[in-house]
Protein backbone atom coordinates (compact mmCIF):
# COMPACT_ATOMS: atom_id res chain seq x y z
CA UNK A 1 0.00 0.00 0.00
CA UNK A 2 1.23 3.22 -0.86
CA UNK A 3 0.16 6.89 0.78
CA UNK A 4 0.74 10.09 -0.13
CA UNK A 5 0.74 12.42 2.57
CA UNK A 6 2.55 15.36 0.88
CA UNK A 7 -0.24 17.69 -0.94
CA UNK A 8 1.83 21.06 0.45
CA UNK A 9 4.72 19.82 -1.50
CA UNK A 10 2.65 19.21 -4.54
CA UNK A 11 -0.54 18.07 -5.64
CA UNK A 12 -1.12 15.49 -8.47
CA UNK A 13 -2.52 16.80 -11.46
CA UNK A 14 -6.43 16.05 -11.80
CA UNK A 15 -7.25 14.14 -15.22
CA UNK A 16 -9.32 17.41 -16.26
CA UNK A 17 -5.88 19.54 -16.06
CA UNK A 18 -3.73 16.94 -17.67
CA UNK A 19 -6.50 16.58 -21.00
CA UNK A 20 -7.05 20.50 -21.41
CA UNK A 21 -3.01 20.30 -21.61
CA UNK A 22 -3.11 17.46 -23.80
CA UNK A 23 -6.21 18.90 -26.19
CA UNK A 24 -3.82 22.55 -26.21
CA UNK A 25 -0.48 20.18 -27.67
CA UNK A 26 -2.53 18.85 -30.09
CA UNK A 27 -5.01 21.60 -31.33
CA UNK A 28 -3.97 24.68 -29.95
CA UNK A 29 -0.30 24.83 -29.60
CA UNK A 30 0.29 28.36 -31.45
CA UNK A 31 1.97 31.58 -29.98
CA UNK A 32 -1.25 33.42 -28.49
CA UNK A 33 0.83 36.76 -28.98
CA UNK A 34 1.01 35.49 -33.04
CA UNK A 35 -2.18 37.59 -35.08
CA UNK A 36 -3.10 34.78 -37.15
CA UNK A 37 -5.60 32.11 -36.78
CA UNK A 38 -3.25 29.65 -34.67
CA UNK A 39 -2.44 32.07 -32.41
CA UNK A 40 -5.32 33.32 -32.17
CA UNK A 41 -7.00 29.78 -30.76
CA UNK A 42 -3.85 30.04 -28.11
CA UNK A 43 -4.79 33.58 -26.77
CA UNK A 44 -8.62 32.58 -26.52
CA UNK A 45 -7.02 29.62 -24.26
CA UNK A 46 -4.62 31.76 -21.58
CA UNK A 47 -7.70 34.37 -21.27
CA UNK A 48 -10.19 31.75 -20.75
CA UNK A 49 -7.68 30.53 -18.70
CA UNK A 50 -7.27 33.67 -16.31
CA UNK A 51 -10.91 34.38 -16.34
CA UNK A 52 -11.11 31.05 -14.32
CA UNK A 53 -8.20 31.72 -12.31
CA UNK A 54 -9.68 34.97 -11.70
CA UNK A 55 -12.79 33.42 -10.75
CA UNK A 56 -11.11 31.04 -7.67
CA UNK A 57 -10.43 34.38 -5.66
CA UNK A 58 -13.31 36.53 -7.20
CA UNK A 59 -10.81 38.74 -8.87
CA UNK A 60 -12.61 42.18 -10.15
CA UNK A 61 -11.41 41.84 -13.63
CA UNK A 62 -9.79 39.06 -15.57
CA UNK A 63 -6.82 41.50 -16.19
CA UNK A 64 -5.57 41.47 -12.55
CA UNK A 65 -4.07 38.30 -13.17
CA UNK A 66 -0.35 37.76 -14.44
CA UNK A 67 0.91 34.31 -15.28
CA UNK A 68 4.33 33.36 -14.07
CA UNK A 69 6.17 30.29 -13.96
CA UNK A 70 5.18 29.14 -10.39
CA UNK A 71 4.63 30.94 -6.63
CA UNK A 72 8.18 31.91 -6.51
CA UNK A 73 7.96 34.02 -9.34
CA UNK A 74 4.73 35.43 -8.26
CA UNK A 75 6.57 36.37 -4.87
CA UNK A 76 9.04 37.48 -6.78
CA UNK A 77 7.35 39.99 -8.77
CA UNK A 78 5.74 41.45 -5.72
CA UNK A 79 8.24 41.94 -3.66
CA UNK A 80 10.34 43.49 -6.47
CA UNK A 81 7.85 45.26 -8.66
CA UNK A 82 6.97 47.50 -5.97
CA UNK A 83 10.93 47.97 -4.80
CA UNK A 84 12.00 48.90 -8.44
CA UNK A 85 10.09 51.53 -8.54
CA UNK A 86 12.62 53.61 -6.12
CA UNK A 87 15.55 54.86 -6.96
CA UNK A 88 16.47 55.03 -3.34
CA UNK A 89 15.76 52.23 -0.23
CA UNK A 90 12.89 52.15 1.60
CA UNK A 91 11.30 49.82 4.21
CA UNK A 92 9.68 46.95 3.77
CA UNK A 93 8.22 44.72 6.12
CA UNK A 94 7.59 40.88 6.07
CA UNK A 95 7.17 38.02 9.03
CA UNK A 96 9.70 35.66 10.75
CA UNK A 97 8.05 32.60 9.13
CA UNK A 98 8.06 33.09 5.59
CA UNK A 99 8.61 30.95 2.72
CA UNK A 100 12.15 31.74 1.08
CA UNK A 101 10.34 32.41 -2.24
CA UNK A 102 9.77 36.17 0.10
CA UNK A 103 12.59 35.71 2.46
CA UNK A 104 15.59 35.69 -0.54
CA UNK A 105 14.60 38.86 -2.60
CA UNK A 106 13.91 40.64 0.77
CA UNK A 107 17.51 39.37 1.55
CA UNK A 108 18.81 40.80 -1.36
CA UNK A 109 16.96 44.10 -0.72
CA UNK A 110 18.73 44.60 2.74
CA UNK A 111 21.89 43.70 0.92
CA UNK A 112 20.96 46.72 -1.57
CA UNK A 113 20.43 48.78 1.72
CA UNK A 114 16.85 48.52 2.38
CA UNK A 115 15.49 48.24 5.67
CA UNK A 116 13.58 45.06 6.45
CA UNK A 117 11.50 44.51 9.67
CA UNK A 118 10.39 40.69 10.52
CA UNK A 119 7.26 40.12 12.78
CA UNK A 120 7.72 37.64 15.33
CA UNK A 121 4.94 35.50 15.58
CA UNK A 122 4.02 34.01 18.78
CA UNK A 123 4.33 29.85 19.69
CA UNK A 124 1.46 29.05 17.53
CA UNK A 125 3.37 30.77 14.43
CA UNK A 126 0.74 33.70 14.24
CA UNK A 127 1.71 37.31 13.98
CA UNK A 128 -0.64 40.09 16.26
CA UNK A 129 -1.47 42.83 14.47
CA UNK A 130 -0.19 45.29 17.04
CA UNK A 131 3.21 44.27 16.43
CA UNK A 132 2.76 44.89 12.45
CA UNK A 133 0.84 48.50 13.93
CA UNK A 134 4.30 49.30 15.78
CA UNK A 135 6.35 48.32 12.93
CA UNK A 136 4.82 50.89 10.17
CA UNK A 137 7.40 53.41 9.35
CA UNK A 138 7.09 57.39 6.91
CA UNK A 139 8.88 54.73 4.57
CA UNK A 140 7.23 51.67 4.45
CA UNK A 141 6.39 50.76 1.32
CA UNK A 142 5.25 46.99 1.40
CA UNK A 143 3.93 44.39 3.82
CA UNK A 144 4.09 40.85 2.89
CA UNK A 145 2.43 38.00 5.23
CA UNK A 146 2.14 34.63 4.19
CA UNK A 147 -1.87 33.31 4.48
CA UNK A 148 -0.73 29.73 5.42
CA UNK A 149 2.24 28.52 6.22
CA UNK A 150 3.75 25.62 4.69
CA UNK A 151 5.71 24.13 7.49
CA UNK A 152 2.77 24.30 10.16
CA UNK A 153 -0.39 25.12 8.51
CA UNK A 154 -1.32 28.26 10.26
CA UNK A 155 -3.43 31.00 8.76
CA UNK A 156 -2.79 34.47 9.25
CA UNK A 157 -4.91 37.24 10.16
CA UNK A 158 -4.61 38.47 6.23
CA UNK A 159 -7.91 40.73 6.69
CA UNK A 160 -6.73 42.56 9.82
CA UNK A 161 -3.10 42.79 8.57
CA UNK A 162 -4.02 43.78 4.94
CA UNK A 163 -6.50 46.46 6.62
CA UNK A 164 -3.81 48.35 8.86
CA UNK A 165 -1.50 48.64 5.99
CA UNK A 166 -4.49 49.85 4.01
CA UNK A 167 -5.04 52.47 6.75
CA UNK A 168 -1.62 53.36 6.52
CA UNK A 169 -1.33 53.57 2.88
CA UNK A 170 1.07 50.74 2.16
CA UNK A 171 0.70 47.88 -0.40
CA UNK A 172 -0.08 44.19 1.26
CA UNK A 173 1.01 41.12 -0.01
CA UNK A 174 0.18 37.52 0.79
CA UNK A 175 1.10 34.41 -0.79
CA UNK A 176 -2.06 32.34 -0.60
CA UNK A 177 0.19 29.29 -2.30
CA UNK A 178 -1.14 26.96 0.64
CA UNK A 179 -4.30 28.30 1.13
CA UNK A 180 -6.04 28.82 -2.85
CA UNK A 181 -8.32 26.48 -3.05
CA UNK A 182 -8.60 24.96 0.13
CA UNK A 183 -10.17 28.27 2.04
CA UNK A 184 -12.50 30.99 0.21
CA UNK A 185 -10.20 33.77 -0.95
CA UNK A 186 -12.50 37.54 -2.21
CA UNK A 187 -10.09 39.43 -3.01
CA UNK A 188 -12.88 42.41 -3.61
CA UNK A 189 -13.44 41.47 0.14
CA UNK A 190 -10.02 40.68 1.58
CA UNK A 191 -7.61 43.96 2.13
CA UNK A 192 -5.07 42.80 -0.37
CA UNK A 193 -3.52 44.54 -3.19
CA UNK A 194 -1.07 41.60 -4.41
CA UNK A 195 -1.59 37.39 -4.07
CA UNK A 196 0.15 34.85 -5.13
CA UNK A 197 -0.84 31.85 -6.86
CA UNK A 198 0.83 28.43 -7.66
CA UNK A 199 -0.91 25.93 -9.95
CA UNK A 200 0.57 22.51 -8.94
CA UNK A 201 -0.38 23.46 -5.35
CA UNK A 202 -4.32 22.58 -6.62
CA UNK A 203 -3.92 19.73 -8.68
CA UNK A 204 -2.95 22.04 -11.87
CA UNK A 205 0.58 20.91 -13.90
CA UNK A 206 3.59 22.24 -12.19
CA UNK A 207 5.50 25.30 -14.23
CA UNK A 208 2.86 27.66 -13.69
CA UNK A 209 1.38 30.30 -10.91
CA UNK A 210 -0.20 33.55 -11.14
CA UNK A 211 0.48 37.23 -9.00
CA UNK A 212 -3.27 38.96 -8.80
CA UNK A 213 -2.39 43.25 -9.37
CA UNK A 214 -5.21 44.98 -7.99
CA UNK A 215 -6.22 47.27 -10.00
CA UNK A 216 -4.68 50.60 -9.79
CA UNK A 217 -1.37 48.93 -7.89
CA UNK A 218 1.59 49.72 -10.49
CA UNK A 219 4.74 47.54 -10.47
CA UNK A 220 7.71 47.22 -12.45
CA UNK A 221 8.50 43.94 -14.13
CA UNK A 222 11.45 41.56 -13.44
CA UNK A 223 11.72 40.65 -17.28
CA UNK A 224 12.29 42.72 -20.57
CA UNK A 225 11.04 41.28 -23.63
CA UNK A 226 7.78 41.02 -25.69
CA UNK A 227 5.61 43.22 -23.15
CA UNK A 228 2.91 39.58 -22.77
CA UNK A 229 0.96 39.56 -19.46
CA UNK A 230 0.11 43.20 -18.91
CA UNK A 231 3.58 44.30 -19.80
CA UNK A 232 4.80 42.82 -16.40
CA UNK A 233 6.17 39.12 -17.31
CA UNK A 234 7.17 39.25 -20.99
CA UNK A 235 8.22 35.89 -22.50
CA UNK A 236 6.05 33.20 -24.50
CA UNK A 237 3.28 32.26 -22.35
CA UNK A 238 2.95 28.44 -21.37
CA UNK A 239 -0.19 27.78 -23.21
CA UNK A 240 -0.75 24.52 -22.20
CA UNK A 241 0.46 24.51 -18.78
CA UNK A 242 -2.24 27.74 -18.18
CA UNK A 243 -4.93 25.83 -19.26
CA UNK A 244 -4.22 23.09 -16.93
CA UNK A 245 -3.78 26.06 -14.09
CA UNK A 246 -7.44 27.58 -15.17
CA UNK A 247 -9.65 24.06 -15.74
CA UNK A 248 -8.08 23.29 -11.97
CA UNK A 249 -8.57 26.95 -10.51
CA UNK A 250 -12.46 26.39 -11.92
CA UNK A 251 -12.97 22.69 -10.31
CA UNK A 252 -11.15 23.73 -6.93
CA UNK A 253 -14.10 26.86 -7.00
CA UNK A 254 -16.64 24.59 -7.15
CA UNK A 255 -15.39 22.22 -5.35
CA UNK A 256 -14.30 24.21 -2.25
CA UNK A 257 -17.99 23.92 -0.03
CA UNK A 258 -17.81 20.14 -0.13
CA UNK A 259 -13.90 19.62 -0.14
CA UNK A 260 -12.87 21.98 2.66
CA UNK A 261 -14.83 20.56 5.51
CA UNK A 262 -14.27 17.43 4.79
CA UNK A 263 -10.45 17.68 4.43
CA UNK A 264 -10.87 19.09 8.38
CA UNK A 265 -12.60 16.14 9.61
CA UNK A 266 -9.84 13.84 8.01
CA UNK A 267 -7.13 16.66 9.52
CA UNK A 268 -8.92 16.71 13.11
CA UNK A 269 -9.11 12.42 12.83
CA UNK A 270 -4.84 12.59 12.32
CA UNK A 271 -4.67 14.15 14.99
CA UNK A 272 -6.82 12.85 17.11
CA UNK A 273 -4.95 9.24 16.57
CA UNK A 274 -1.53 11.11 17.06
CA UNK A 275 -2.33 12.71 20.48
CA UNK A 276 -1.19 10.09 22.82
CA UNK A 277 2.41 9.54 21.51
CA UNK A 278 4.74 10.46 23.89
CA UNK A 279 6.76 13.17 22.84
CA UNK A 280 5.38 14.25 19.64
CA UNK A 281 3.34 17.47 19.96
CA UNK A 282 0.71 19.56 17.25
CA UNK A 283 2.87 22.62 15.59
CA UNK A 284 0.85 25.35 14.30
CA UNK A 285 -2.18 26.90 15.58
CA UNK A 286 -4.85 24.48 15.67
CA UNK A 287 -7.92 26.70 15.20
CA UNK A 288 -6.26 29.29 12.90
CA UNK A 289 -5.41 26.67 10.53
CA UNK A 290 -5.38 25.35 6.95
CA UNK A 291 -7.67 22.36 6.33
CA UNK A 292 -5.76 19.89 5.10
CA UNK A 293 -2.72 20.42 7.50
CA UNK A 294 -1.11 18.35 10.19
CA UNK A 295 2.40 19.12 11.66
CA UNK A 296 3.96 18.33 14.62
CA UNK A 297 7.43 17.73 15.96
CA UNK A 298 9.63 15.39 18.33
CA UNK A 299 10.94 17.02 21.59
CA UNK A 300 13.50 15.05 21.62
CA UNK A 301 14.72 15.02 18.05
CA UNK A 302 18.85 14.37 17.93
CA UNK A 303 20.03 14.25 14.88
CA UNK A 304 20.17 11.76 12.73
CA UNK A 305 18.92 8.59 14.80
CA UNK A 306 15.77 10.75 15.69
CA UNK A 307 15.00 13.44 13.58
CA UNK A 308 12.11 14.52 10.95
CA UNK A 309 14.06 13.11 8.35
CA UNK A 310 14.24 10.21 10.26
CA UNK A 311 10.87 9.66 9.98
CA UNK A 312 10.29 10.91 6.49
CA UNK A 313 13.22 8.28 5.42
CA UNK A 314 11.08 5.31 7.59
CA UNK A 315 7.62 6.67 6.44
CA UNK A 316 8.79 5.92 2.83
CA UNK A 317 10.42 2.68 3.40
CA UNK A 318 6.61 1.59 4.51
CA UNK A 319 5.05 3.30 1.22
CA UNK A 320 3.76 6.57 2.81
CA UNK A 321 4.99 9.92 1.81
CA UNK A 322 5.29 12.48 4.60
CA UNK A 323 7.71 15.33 4.26
CA UNK A 324 10.39 16.93 7.05
CA UNK A 325 10.66 20.57 8.30
CA UNK A 326 14.48 20.69 9.08
CA UNK A 327 16.88 21.03 6.09
CA UNK A 328 20.38 19.05 4.77
CA UNK A 329 23.00 20.74 3.56
CA UNK A 330 25.89 18.87 2.98
CA UNK A 331 24.82 15.88 4.89
CA UNK A 332 24.21 18.10 8.18
CA UNK A 333 20.56 18.53 9.63
CA UNK A 334 19.68 22.09 10.20
CA UNK A 335 16.56 23.49 12.52
CA UNK A 336 13.62 24.32 11.04
CA UNK A 337 13.99 28.16 11.14
CA UNK A 338 10.08 28.51 11.34
CA UNK A 339 10.00 26.28 14.66
CA UNK A 340 12.86 28.57 15.50
CA UNK A 341 11.11 31.66 15.10
CA UNK A 342 8.01 30.25 16.98
CA UNK A 343 10.27 30.04 20.08
CA UNK A 344 10.89 26.22 19.64
CA UNK A 345 14.56 24.94 21.18
CA UNK A 346 16.95 23.40 18.51
CA UNK A 347 16.24 19.78 19.40
CA UNK A 348 12.83 20.02 18.65
CA UNK A 349 13.49 22.25 15.55
CA UNK A 350 15.51 19.16 14.04
CA UNK A 351 12.78 17.07 14.61
CA UNK A 352 9.07 18.77 12.76
CA UNK A 353 7.08 16.59 10.41
CA UNK A 354 3.97 17.51 7.97
CA UNK A 355 1.75 15.35 6.49
CA UNK A 356 -0.64 17.48 4.51
CA UNK A 357 -4.09 15.52 3.15
CA UNK A 358 -5.67 15.99 -0.10
CA UNK A 359 -8.49 14.80 -2.92
CA UNK A 360 -7.63 11.00 -2.79
CA UNK A 361 -7.25 10.84 1.12
CA UNK A 362 -9.54 8.65 2.56
CA UNK A 363 -10.46 7.56 6.47
CA UNK A 364 -8.59 4.34 5.82
CA UNK A 365 -5.83 6.14 4.86
CA UNK A 366 -5.46 8.77 7.95
CA UNK A 367 -5.91 5.50 10.42
CA UNK A 368 -3.10 3.45 8.75
CA UNK A 369 -0.43 6.15 8.49
CA UNK A 370 -1.21 6.51 12.07
CA UNK A 371 -0.40 2.96 12.99
CA UNK A 372 2.56 3.04 10.83
CA UNK A 373 3.79 6.34 12.49
CA UNK A 374 3.55 5.06 15.79
CA UNK A 375 5.27 1.42 15.01
CA UNK A 376 8.16 3.42 13.65
CA UNK A 377 8.33 6.06 16.75
CA UNK A 378 7.98 2.64 18.88
CA UNK A 379 11.03 1.20 17.07
CA UNK A 380 13.40 4.69 17.20
CA UNK A 381 12.63 5.75 20.63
Amino acid sequence: MQIYLDYSATTPPRPEAIAAMQTVLTQQWGNPSSVHEWGNRAATIVEQARTQVAGLINAPVPESIIFTSGGTEADNLAIMGVARWYTAPQHMIISSIEHSAIAEPVRLLERWGWEVTRLGVDVKGRVNSLDLKAALQDNTVLVSVIYGQSEIGTVQPIAELGNIARTHGVLFHTDAVQAAGRLPIDVQVLPVDLLSLSSHKLYGLQGAGALYVRPGVELLPLLGGGGQEMGLRSGTQATPIIAAFGVAAALAAQELAQETPRLIKLRDRLFTHLADIPGLIPTGDLEHRLPHHVSLCLESADGEKLSGKTLVRQMNLAGIGISAGSACHSGKLSPSPILLAMGYAEKAALGGIRLTLGRDTTAADVDWVAMVLKQVLQRLI
